[in-house]
C-alpha cells in the first residue's frame, strides 16, 4: 500500500471537503451535468467549479463534455483505493485486538 502513498493522500485531501464529498455522494446515484450539480450548492459556478476540477484531478471524477453540457461521472474504481486502504487497517487493527485478548486471557489463566 506503500507506493499508492501519494494518490491515496489525494483522494483524502479532496474527500475532505464537504462539498466535494457532497458531489460525490449525489453522483453514485448516477451521472449529471454540472449545471444540475451547482445549483444544490450555495455558491457561484465559478467556485463550483474549482470543486469539479479538484476532483477530476485527482480522479473521483472524469467530465465528458457534449455540446455545451458538460456531464460528471463518478470514478467508483478509485475509490477501491480507499476501501483497499481501510481494509488493510481493518485487517491490522483486527490482529492487534486478537492479540490483545489471547494477552489478557493468557495472564487471567496463568493467575488461577
Amino acid at each position: 500500500m506503500a507506493q499508492y502513498s501519494a494518490e491515496l493522500d489525494g483522494v483524502f485531501l479532496t474527500l475532505a471537503d464537504p462539498t466535494r464529498r457532497a458531489v460525490v455522494r449525489r453522483l453514485g446515484r448516477g451521472p449529471t451535468s454540472v449545471g444540475d450539480l451547482a445549483r444544490e450548492f450555495p455558491m457561484t459556478l465559478p467556485s463550483f467549479m474549482k470543486h469539479v476540477r479538484t476532483l477530476e484531478s485527482n480522479g473521483l471524477i472524469r467530465t465528458v463534455k457534449s455540446g455545451r453540457v458538460r456531464t460528471c461521472v463518478l470514478n467508483r474504481e478509485r475509490l477501491t483505493l480507499v476501501d483497499d486502504w481501510l481494509s488493510e487497517q481493518h485487517r491490522i487493527w483486527e490482529e492487534r485486538t486478537d492479540r490483545l485478548e489471547r494477552f489478557v486471557t493468557d495472564t487471567k489463566e496463568e493467575r488461577q
